[in-house]
């Protein structure tokens, strides 16, 4: 029995958008909430949320049964960090602030078995493979691993030929916030300029055969950059959603004491 197929995967390979979500709760339940939104993909975020191995394996746990296909976002392109959270279950990741084609190389690598790659062969025990149940998995598991990688840095952007050169590397996501810090813009990525390099990035990304993505809390905004090509496009953090909701109910609910 092979690894199972990795249908967000195949989309992004065919250009098919997919709408997305960040989960930055770090909890099963809110997790399970989410998959109810019907979202093309829920991002578990190891970056900046409050999240260890333990609470992304049950936060893809509760993700995978659902429409809903969960893509980990480790929080430093480390071949452990990789190595746990494959062995995890996720088929998908996420990796910030790579910068040069070398880094998204070794990204690759890092997610492959050997020969392709040096990923440890220690999953046999894991969940991935179903505690054993999957006895092909390390034959084909490689052909099912999305990797994208974040150009979040100037650096990166001067970098991007040599990133997307890189086989193996299935999508690049444009990291508004930090980019736009990058380029003197801090809390400002709408400024004319920094729209300018994503509005570039995402047609070369797209124009070099990979998946261009980005998130942004407009929908308007999410418009534009679909029609741009990009093909993962997150519109939403759920602690934002919720935080915002919470305000506006407090808010409306207190209008009505005369």
């Amino acid at each position: 029995m092979p690894a199972p197929h990795n249908p967000f995967k195949a989309a992004l390979a065919n250009k098919q958008p997919q709408i997305g979500c960040w989960m930055c709760f770090g909890e099963t339940i809110g997790a399970e909430l989410m998959t109810t939104a019907n979202f093309d993909w829920l991002l578990v975020d190891g970056e900046h949320g409050p999240n260890d191995i333990r609470s992304i394996t049950d936060q893809v746990r509760v993700v995978d049964p659902s429409n809903s296909h969960a893509v980990v976002r480790v929080p430093i392109g480390e071949d452990w960090v990789l190595k746990q959270v494959l062995d995890a279950g996720a088929q998908s990741v996420l990796v910030p602030m790579v910068d040069t084609g070398a880094q998204a190389e070794a990204i690759v690598r890092a997610c492959r078995y050997a020969p392709d790659g040096v990923r440890g062969m220690g999953g046999y025990g894991a969940r991935v493979t179903q505690f054993g149940a999957i006895p092909d998995y390390g034959t084909t598991a490689n052909a099912q691993i999305c990797v994208l990688v974040q150009a979040e840095t100037r650096t990166a952007i001067e970098n991007l030929d040599d990133i997307l050169a890189v086989d193996g590397v299935d999508g690049v996501f444009i990291g508004p916030a930090d980019l736009s810090a990058d380029m003197g813009f801090p809390e400002n990525p709408n400024a004319p300029e920094v729209q300018a390099v994503i509005t570039d990035a995402i047609a070369r990304i797209a124009a070099a055969g990979k998946a261009p993505g980005i998130i942004t809390l407009s929908l308007e905004q999410a418009k534009t950059y679909l029609d741009l090509g990009a093909t993962f496009v997150a519109v939403g953090i759920d602690t934002v959603i919720l935080a915002n909701a919470a305000r506006t109910l407090s808010k409306d609910a207190k209008a009505l004491i005369k």
